[in-house]
């Protein structure tokens, strides 16, 4: 028989897609900025829990590149809840152990917001309990082709050579450069497509797709599937044989 990996015990690295905000908010007759203020909250219960459940690595999907596309209201209304996020969950985060990062094109982001991502990520780089990774501003497309322009300005450079260009090399220069890859991709809300999220790393990761909307998930149900993870065979493309 053919060798086979199977997983044993909790994903190291958990990554999310936290969809439904909007509309849980709107089922209930409230503004969508309602629905995101809940599902900011429900980011404390998760990260919370993380640890518990043997997860080493977190990384949440907070705004996609394509979410520049919603209505000014919504959009201002998110860049202030990021904002009021970072300045109220810093203590908590500094003290709980997380180590707080970003990914995602930050240019396109406003000053301030900027000064305050890098001011976490700096307060919490020693960190080790928990690495909580968000993604802002972030495609897979688009950091590839970031990933893709940086190795050619080495190559331009003399710093490097078209043919060193290998799987390593080219992670090496992605967002994630020093983060391993997701083994379980969580999506809530009862959509079952990945949404330009983290393409490259992603290619061999286990995918849950949940009916549950991002305010309405709880620890318990993140355990659940932490746990039917646990008896998923993984075999990164090897095949079983008699």
């Amino acid at each position: 028989m053919a060798a086979r990996d199977i997983t044993t015990g909790a994903p190291a690295h958990v990554a999310i897609i936290m969809d439904g905000n909007g509309r849980w908010a709107t089922s209930r007759g409230w503004p969508r900025l309602v629905g995101h203020r809940r599902g900011a909250e429900r980011v404390r219960s998760i990260v919370e829990a993380a640890p518990q459940l043997g997860i080493r690595y977190l990384t949440l999907y907070a705004f996609s590149t394509e979410n520049w596309k919603r209505s000014t209201e919504e959009v201002i209304g998110l860049m202030a809840l990021f904002s009021r996020y970072i300045q109220s969950e810093a203590d908590r985060l500094a003290q709980q152990g997380v180590r707080m990062r970003f990914i995602g094109a930050r240019h396109r982001l406003d000053d301030k917001l900027q000064a305050l991502m890098a001011g976490i990520e700096e307060r919490t780089r020693n960190n080790d309990r928990l690495h909580l990774t968000v993604a802002i501003n972030y495609g897979g497309r688009d950091e590839i082709l970031r990933a893709a322009r940086d190795f050619a300005s080495d190559v331009a450079a003399g710093r490097a050579r078209p043919e060193d260009l290998d799987d390593a090399t080219f992670s090496g220069h992605l967002d994630t450069a020093d983060i391993p890859d997701p083994d379980l991709v969580i999506r809530t809300s009862g959509e079952t497509r990945i949404s330009n999220f983290l393409l490259w790393q992603c290619a061999y990761a286990e995918y849950e797709f949940t009916p549950t909307l991002w305010p309405d998930f709880t620890p318990e149900e993140m355990a659940e599937i932490v746990s039917r993870f646990g008896t998923r065979e993984r075999r990164f493309g090897g095949a079983l044989t008699a």
